[in-house]
């Protein structure tokens, strides 16, 4: 017995969330008063998960939090934002307009997931019609294929191999964002329930924060470690998407990260697509 705290935190089996976990793995979130390990669960079963209260410390869509009412306060570290000309990515087998007036059937990785509802905001602003299909992330290149869907959103590391197994982008959720916004897409966050107390929610926060930071600074075995995660990338391939989802922002989220995930779910509300949200807090 340490007589230390026990606390998991809870991520997904993803090339840039291992990454983040490395240093955890290599003793750089020691505590004296909390033990923290860490635990793998896809990202659709986690949002599941918080939404019951199970889980202490998890990742999360920034979609899900819509539905967390206020149990959770959001840690500034650990998240996943879309950059200014990358994000999740409404592909297909051959190029098309997706606002020429046809209603397609249309694949999304998952209701909670924060891509399917920036992708329902995009619709829905556009006046664009389409019939939504929800399918896991990692089949839905396969359903393309299949003829199930027309076009589908990938998200992971598809962004980056989508062109070489034959399909092209009609859509970047996150350029769009940025450039409606000049802000960055809010994908993925990390949050803490609020009942295990300030003390241990800063700890954990911290705990992340040091664990990022030491994979950043050993980057190379933390790389080599993310790929054994990583869904038939070569090490160029998963530097190149660590690079674009794990960074400074990672280590804190920023104000306009801040800004970003607060104005994503108020518009979001407005649209009818989540419940209005008290105010946000982040710790």
């Amino acid at each position: 017995m340490t007589g230390r705290r026990p606390i998991t935190i809870y991520h997904s089996p993803d090339a840039d969330d291992a990454f983040m976990f490395y240093g955890m793995l290599q003793g750089a979130t020691r505590n004296d008063k909390f033990e923290f390990t860490h635990d793998l669960s896809d990202i659709e079963s986690l949002n599941h998960r918080a939404l019951t209260g199970e889980l202490e410390v998890t990742a999360v869509s920034v979609h899900a939090f819509a539905h967390l009412k206020n149990r959770y306060a959001i840690l500034r570290a650990g998240a996943s934002m879309g950059g200014t000309n990358y994000g999740p990515m409404l592909v297909a087998l051959k190029p098309f307009d997706l606002q020429d007036g046809k209603v397609r059937t249309l694949a999304i990785p998952g209701e909670l997931t924060s891509a399917a509802l920036a992708f329902r905001m995009y619709l829905k602003e556009h006046g664009i019609q389409a019939e939504l299909v929800n399918i896991n992330f990692d089949k839905v290149q396969q359903a393309i294929r299949d003829g199930i869907v027309e076009a589908g959103i990938i998200i992971h590391e598809g962004q980056l191999t989508h062109q070489r197994e034959g399909f092209v982008s009609i859509l970047d959720l996150g350029t769009w964002w940025w450039e409606d916004t000049k802000l960055p897409l809010p994908l993925g966050i990390n949050i803490a329930r609020k009942d295990i107390g300030e003390e241990a929610m800063r700890a954990a926060g911290k705990a992340l924060r040091d664990s990022i930071e030491y994979s950043l600074n050993h980057r190379k075995e933390a790389i080599e470690y993310a790929l054994t995660y990583g869904r038939g990338i070569s090490y160029e391939e998963a530097d190149r998407f660590i690079d674009m989802y794990v960074n400074e922002r990672t280590l804190d989220i920023g104000d306009d990260g801040i800004e970003s995930i607060t104005l994503f779910l108020k518009r979001a509300a407005v649209h009818g697509l989540v419940p209005a949200h008290a105010e946000l807090q982040f710790i």
